[in-house]
């Protein structure tokens, strides 16, 4: 390791470390994470705030940081998140006096490949729906932006004027002025040495941190620890799954007709990113196999400006790249090597909230090279949540509490990491699935479901069939911006769905066991339905916050007086438990169980799914007129005993079956055998996906996420507004449906049948950008890609039926317009008749 006092902060004296006996926040890490989270605490008054920093600030993973300040991200939250932060950036000099090294120089991203210039056609799109400047750049006209480049084999590129650098030294030196400003008191050489937690009845909570100058007593603590933050973590026994790898970049001399307003540029088929340093460049990039450095727990300390060994034989696939695109590199020397550690976390999006196993602890790390970028909006955001309680916008995809505790295993992040930081320039394709640390967990028909040809998927570790290989076909998941080979195989599934039965392997459903005293009362308080319904009831429900926008989307049915058995998705897991823990009401609560892992789930679907399960079960059990919509049993069927469900996500006659774990492959094998002459299939995920756009259903995630409510998503038939019962968010709900929605969420279908459709796409209408593509897939049943969109004019008027009726719609696929046909009901059986078949 070396020590580069090149990149360190002048030398400065110390502050008094004496610290103070509580506070009401501590801060745990001074790099620009945390010095973001400071100032914004204090700007919104709370000036009780202790900031503690094992060396001096920004001195971890912060001051070796590129710079490198994008605005386009993924999603519109994302996207939100960081033009924050360039907003702040620009003033902060003036509010602080200190410079924060911050300049706009724009951005320019080639693309060496067609698959690549797709992509980058679906940013422009993208940064039109979120209203930000970006365009197509020709060959030729790259080389106007940057002359260095070399450009014979360029394909196209993107120009985003609005892209950035800032110092990451001054930036945290400015955040933290501006916090101490605040009334912040920050604290530099205290190192915390463990989180003390209550441990007595109920939930745990933090209420100290102790430090090698002494103990502080807090009411909350907040782990900005960077690379550390894992280590930190374990102090308050809560998961922070992250691990470091090392990340290269080199600096070299002074080139001519290199100028401090020199553009970003971004190869991502080459791997490497460049900017201006001094009248030189700064070559860095994402190689294809990072490398991984020490295990969270063994990150040595001191830790202060320093770096790792040179690799040059690592580096030399990016150096490459980069002498490549700019020629004049190969006559240029090179003036320093950074290899810098910095974490990543296991699926490439960073790290905020509180975290499940202990109350008042909050986390913000894990931020995958866009640390930067990202500090000004994170640190509002965190603040934020911490001040109200909640979140105060959407951070389902950077949630802690989307990670279940196997992703914290050491093993399995130091595996991961190396594919994470590979993809961070791999072309973006919509259905990209992780292929290391896989798998995790299995289903107990997992290899019932390789035999039948299963093309496997991974959703929070759990292993998923999402779709059937054909016989005698490759078993590989492809990758294509058009139609897949495999969509083929996923309109069979649907079709078999559709005509006679299909059979889902859905094990990798969260369930949940809410128990106890006064359960039906809790639960109508924290769901949005009513769910004191009689015994064997199941209904459709939302989990609202404060703010009447989406926590959760599930399913409850009652399966004793005082017990109901909830059923949700499977990334949510720990999220959906933590809520309900949280907010279920009484004295003492509820006791919430999560039972994932004790039962397996078939959904048996289509018009003879009554046929094939009587069979095993008597006809008369499921004749549909007996066994209603939205009621469940508990069963003989075949050898096993079963919970069967009359419920449907494909909009079709059908079943869920939740089977212990150790009865699931004799009753899956059940299935099939009686099943033979029916042409039964097995169907996977995607299947599911094209059959629910279909339908209309929405999404946790996509359609239903914490910026949307009930009204937005036209799911207020889901909220008892009729009864006296109150529930969270209701006062907000009912003033959202007494205005009026500003946007909704929409259905559509595409007038061209070949066109191949995956989300994210700009919605027009007139051909003005007026939202985005949520969900979409190619449905067997309407011929076309299908899908939803959440769409709603852009000067803030009402998105009334006349609007969405009466518009000319289009979609930008990649910068081709193509016409849709929207509507608020499902394309697909809008009345529902199909599912309800056989009913009297």
């Amino acid at each position: 390791m070396t020590v580069l006092p090149d990149r360190t902060l002048p030398d400065r004296t110390l502050p008094d470390r004496t610290l103070p006996d509580r506070a009401r926040v501590v801060i745990i890490g001074g790099g620009v994470i945390g010095t973001s989270v400071a100032y914004h605490l204090a700007h919104l008054g709370w000036t009780d705030v202790v900031l503690l920093e094992q060396g001096t600030l920004s001195c971890g993973t912060t001051w070796h940081a590129a710079g490198l300040v994008g605005q386009l991200r993924a999603s519109e939250a994302g996207t939100r998140l960081v033009q924050y932060s360039t907003d702040l950036y620009a003033r902060l000099e003036e509010e602080t006096g200190l410079s924060t090294g911050y300049r706009v120089c724009g951005g320019v991203t080639v693309a060496r490949t067609p698959d690549r210039m797709v992509a980058l056609r679906r940013t422009v799109a993208s940064a039109a729906a979120y209203g930000l400047e970006c365009e197509l750049l020709t060959a030729a006209e790259i080389k106007e932006r940057y002359p260095l480049i070399r450009d014979d084999d360029l394909v196209g590129a993107i120009w985003l004027p609005g892209d950035g650098r800032a110092n990451p030294a001054d930036l945290t030196q400015a955040l933290a002025k501006g916090a101490r400003a605040g009334g912040v008191r920050i604290l530099e050489r205290v190192r915390v040495t463990d989180v003390l937690v209550n441990e007595g009845p109920g939930r745990r909570r933090a209420r100290a941190v102790r430090t090698d100058h002494g103990d502080i007593e807090a009411e909350i603590v907040v782990n900005c620890a960077g690379q550390w933050a894992n280590a930190v973590g374990a102090m308050a026994g809560v998961n922070v799954p992250l691990h470091s790898a090392e990340h290269f970049y080199v600096v070299t001399d002074q080139i001519e007709g290199v100028h401090r307003d020199l553009p970003i540029l971004r190869d991502p088929d080459g791997w490497t990113y460049v900017k201006e340093e001094v009248g030189g460049l700064l070559v860095g990039g994402f190689e294809p196999e990072a490398k991984p450095w020490v295990a969270p727990d063994a990150i040595p300390y001191p830790f202060e400006f320093q770096l790792l060994d040179e690799d040059w034989e690592h580096f030399e696939v990016l150096m490459d790249s980069a002498v490549h695109r700019l020629p004049v590199l190969a006559h240029t020397g090179i003036r320093k090597f950074y290899n810098g550690p910095e974490s990543f976390t296991p699926d490439n999006q960073f790290i905020i909230g509180e975290a499940p196993e202990c109350d008042a602890f909050f986390v913000a790390a894990g931020f995958n090279s866009v640390g930067i970028a990202s500090a000004g909006g994170a640190g509002k955001a965190l603040a934020e949540w911490i001040v109200a309680g909640e979140p105060q916008q959407d951070l389902i995809g950077q949630d802690i509490r989307r990670f279940s505790p196997i992703q914290g295993n050491p093993t399995w992040l130091r595996e991961r990491v190396v594919e994470v930081l590979g993809l961070h320039y791999a072309v973006p394709w919509p259905n990209r699935e992780f292929e290391s640390g896989r798998p995790q967990r299995i289903s107990p028909v997992h290899d019932r479901l390789v035999e039948q040809g299963a093309i496997l998927g991974s959703r929070n570790g759990w292993e998923r069939a999402n779709v059937f290989a054909l016989s005698g076909t490759s078993r590989e998941l492809t990758y294509s911006w058009g139609r897949p080979v495999w969509v083929d195989w996923c309109a069979a599934e649907q079709v078999a769905c559709r005509s006679s039965v299909a059979i889902f392997d859905q094990t990798s459903f969260s369930k949940y066991l809410v128990t106890g005293l006064g359960a039906a009362a809790a639960l109508n308080m924290v769901c949005s339905a009513d769910v004191d319904v009689p015994t064997g009831g199941t209904v459709y429900t939302a989990m609202l916050n404060a703010r009447g926008t989406y926590e959760a989307d599930v399913t409850v049915t009652r399966t004793g007086a005082d017990e109901f058995l909830v059923l949700s998705s499977a990334a949510t897991t720990v999220r959906d438990v933590d809520w309900l823990r949280r907010h279920l009401p009484g004295s003492p609560a509820p006791t919430v169980v999560d039972v994932t892992g004790a039962y397996a789930v078939f959904g048996v679907m289509g018009p003879r799914s009554a046929e094939l399960l009587g069979r095993l079960g008597g006809p008369s059990v499921f004749d549909a007129s007996s066994f209603p919509f939205g009621t469940s049993r508990e069963l003989p069927l075949g050898r096993a005993t079963v919970r069967a469900t009359r419920l449907t996500y494909v909009g079709e006659l059908g079943w869920e079956l939740l089977v212990p774990t150790e009865q699931a492959a004799g009753l899956y094998d059940d299935l099939f055998a009686v099943g033979a002459d029916l042409l039964v299939l097995p169907a996977g995920y995607y299947a599911i996906e094209a059959m629910r756009l279909e339908k209309g259903y929405r999404a946790f995630g996509r359609e239903l996420t914490t910026d949307i409510n009930p009204v937005e998503a036209g799911l207020t038939f889901a909220c008892k507004l009729a009864t006296e019962w109150d529930f969270i968010g209701r006062a907000t709900v009912e003033s959202a449906k007494a205005a009026g929605p500003r946007r909704r969420v929409v259905s559509f279908t595409v007038g061209d049948p070949a066109a191949y459709l995956w989300g994210g796409e700009l919605v027009l209408r007139g051909g003005e950008p007026v939202g985005q593509v949520t969900s979409a897939a190619w449905g067997a049943a309407v011929g076309c890609s299908v899908g939803l969109a959440l769409v709603g004019p852009r000067d803030g008027g009402p998105a009334a039926p006349a609007w969405l009726r009466d518009g000319d719609w289009s979609v930008d696929l990649a910068g081709t317009r193509l016409p849709i046909r929207v509507t608020l009901r499902a394309p697909f059986d809008p009345a529902g008749e199909r599912l309800r078949r056989g009913d009297l």
